[in-house]
């Protein structure tokens, strides 16, 4: 259709030229030679001198017989036939009809020349140059990477993942070898995960693997202003998809269309809930899709109708997680592919100090640490680029022009000081990993604590420890320069204190007066299509607020008794922090046995280190940044 349109305006530009050329044309050939007057034209009859004359409305051409053609006009109502034909003058006239034409056209055709080119600009502007006509066409794109290829071998970390499609791709290549068992092909494979963990890598994947055409789309592209066109553009797709099938279909955030049904505004005209009602048809309807494999992604699994989730069409939910320590190795590995690195590089080491990371925060890692070497004008990146891009990106960029007063780095410093004495006598806390007092992102300081393995679960005791650890802070405030002189540089903590605490409560289940309950989802839980239970009781969520503060004064009170016992602990931390603004794990435990710290050969950074004064290397998890300034140690997400 866009070609049948490009040629209609070529046309319709080639037509106003032959045009123009043809007036100009013809104007030239009627209208050349001299201009005489009339009464002149009269003479040279009268005298026998016009041998041939040529009458054309008013114009007059004609030939004397010197050769010389010449031109006047005739006044109006004038006749000269007479004239002509008295001295044997040879003469005829030019019919007035193609005058008539060409007026015509000359009025019309600049009319129906801008009428063609606004036609023409108006479909190249409307839905992404596809035309008028072709809003309701799907916006799918048929990917054929022949540069920038992505293969199975480029991705690492999510092995039963990339099994499971690894199977798809198979059965595409040789379905024989699973027909003649009897296995039908998957209808389609829902690809669930967060954010970062190389959901569409996945699909990139699988596109240049499989050999066979693959359509992406993202859910976005399906919704319009107009109710039905994204049904339309769903056919479309599906249409698309049967003409080259076997084939690949990949629909980026499928919860922009895929929501529950009746949960929104319009009922069933609703344009989102039409379009997935179009799709669920076209998925598993009346009428087979032989040879059509749905791809779809999603971190919101828990929005999606339960109608688009079932067998037949959705036949497997692949979860793509955050990457273990073997899978942040090979994630390390595949994107250092391209970085030179120095022999002091080693990948395990960092895998295991970056818990909790997807594999799209380690691919900005990796940059960052090529980034900062390539600043510093090194050949290599060295495992010093990566400490340093490590801290930059779980801590935030170091604000080192930022001024501070002597009071303001003193008040950092003990309440730093206090996150990290706390956290060190506590009964069960991660290890410390780097304590600072330069302002780093929106912090004034911070203490970062690094777990030593990865996180499955967590107790109730290394819950009750962090929230103890976050009130370190405020507590040692307290105890230094009196209640009257306490900062708002805790706010970033009470915040932590209290989600952390709230979520023991009303999601965890650790509150013996409240039980095993879910109050935190209590509104989003659904029975069928309709919605149960409804707002929390005035009296539960009392006593969820009584509870909550419960844990938090706890918390509180352990912080409190630490820091009376181990004053001295946190006098000589904060002296520490004071002098060298940033202590490793092992710095602190060697500040707290009162040893002299020997930084002459590293310029005052801080080598990287295992942290924490244990034996294995506690790095991990990125902590969440503070509001206020003061920060107090991570801020894990208690769900």
């Amino acid at each position: 259709m866009g070609n049948a349109k490009n040629l209609a305006f070529w046309a319709i530009l080639i037509l106003l030229l032959v045009t123009l050329f043809s007036v100009f044309q013809d104007g030239s050939g009627s209208g050349s030679g001299r201009s005489t007057s009339f009464s002149e034209f009269l003479n040279s009859v009268d005298q026998g001198e016009v041998k041939k004359a040529t009458i054309d409305g008013e114009q007059i051409t004609y030939e004397t017989l010197a050769g010389e053609r010449l031109t006047t006009i005739q006044p109006p109502g004038s006749d000269v036939t007479g004239e002509l034909r008295q001295s044997g003058v040879d003469f005829e006239a030019v019919p007035q009809e193609q005058g008539g034409f060409l007026s015509t056209l000359g009025f019309w055709l600049p009319m129906l020349i801008i009428f063609g080119i606004w036609i023409y600009f108006l479909n190249r502007m409307q839905s992404g140059g596809r035309g008028a006509m072709g809003f309701g066409k799907s916006k799918a794109k048929l990917l054929t990477e022949r540069t920038g290829k992505v293969t199975f071998d480029e991705v690492a970390g999510i092995d039963e993942a990339k099994e499971e499609l690894e199977e798809i791709v198979e059965f595409l290549r040789d379905p024989q070898k699973y027909s003649r068992l009897g296995g039908k092909i998957p209808k389609g494979a829902l690809l669930v995960g967060p954010p970062g963990t190389g959901k569409t890598l996945l699909a990139r994947a699988i596109a240049g693997e499989a050999g066979v055409p693959f359509f992406t789309i993202s859910g976005s592209d399906f919704v319009e202003m107009f109710v039905g066109v994204g049904a339309s553009r769903v056919r479309d797709m599906f249409e698309q998809a049967k003409k080259n099938a076997p084939c690949i279909v990949f629909i980026d955030e499928i919860d922009a269309v895929g929501r529950h049904r009746g949960a929104g505004y319009g009922g069933g005209n609703d344009e989102r809930e039409q379009t997935l009602n179009q799709l669920l048809v076209e998925m598993d309807g009346f009428e087979a899709n032989e040879g059509v494999i749905l791809i779809a992604a999603t971190n919101r699994p828990d929005v999606l109708d339960p109608a688009l989730l079932r067998p037949g069409r959705f036949d497997r939910q692949v979860v793509v997680p955050n990457p273990d320590i073997g899978g942040r190795e090979k994630i390390l590995a595949v994107h250092a592919r391209k970085v030179p690195l120095a022999p002091n590089v080693d990948l395990k080491v960092i895998a295991r100090g970056t818990p909790g990371f997807s594999g799209a925060d380690l691919a900005n890692l990796v940059n960052e640490a090529a980034l900062m070497a390539a600043r510093a004008d090194k050949r290599l990146v060295t495992m010093e680029d990566f400490e340093l891009a490590k801290d930059k990106v779980m801590m935030g960029p170091e604000r080192r022009s930022m001024i501070m007063t002597e009071k303001e780095k003193t008040l950092t410093a003990y309440h730093e000081a206090g996150h990290a004495v706390v956290g060190l006598n506590v009964p069960s806390h991660d290890p410390i990993h780097k304590a600072t007092i330069i302002p780093r992102g929106r912090a004034l300081g911070l203490v970062l604590s690094l777990p030593e393995r990865d996180h499955l679960s967590q107790t109730r005791e290394q819950l009750t420890s962090k929230i103890a650890m976050a009130m370190g802070g405020r507590v040692a405030e307290e105890i230094v320069f009196g209640e009257d002189q306490v900062t708002n540089g805790a706010a970033s903590d009470i915040q932590q204190v209290s989600r952390i605490a709230r979520a023991m409560v009303t999601q965890f289940g650790m509150s013996e007066k409240l039980g095993a309950i879910d109050y935190a989802n209590e509104q989003d839980s659904y029975l069928g299509n309709f919605q149960a239970g409804g707002k929390i009781s005035g009296n539960t969520q009392k006593i969820i607020d009584e509870e909550v503060k419960r844990l938090v004064d706890e918390g509180y009170q352990t912080a409190k008794k630490v820091l009376t016992e181990k004053r001295d602990d946190l006098e000589r931390l904060a002296q520490g922090l004071l002098e060298y603004e940033t202590l490793t794990g092992d710095e602190i435990a060697r500040v707290l046995a009162g040893e002299k710290l020997d930084r002459s050969d590293d310029s005052g950074v801080p080598p990287a280190t295992s942290g924490g004064g244990h034996a294995a290397i506690p790095k991990a998890g990125k902590p969440k940044r503070g509001d206020d300034g003061l920060e107090g140690g991570p801020a894990p997400q208690p769900t």
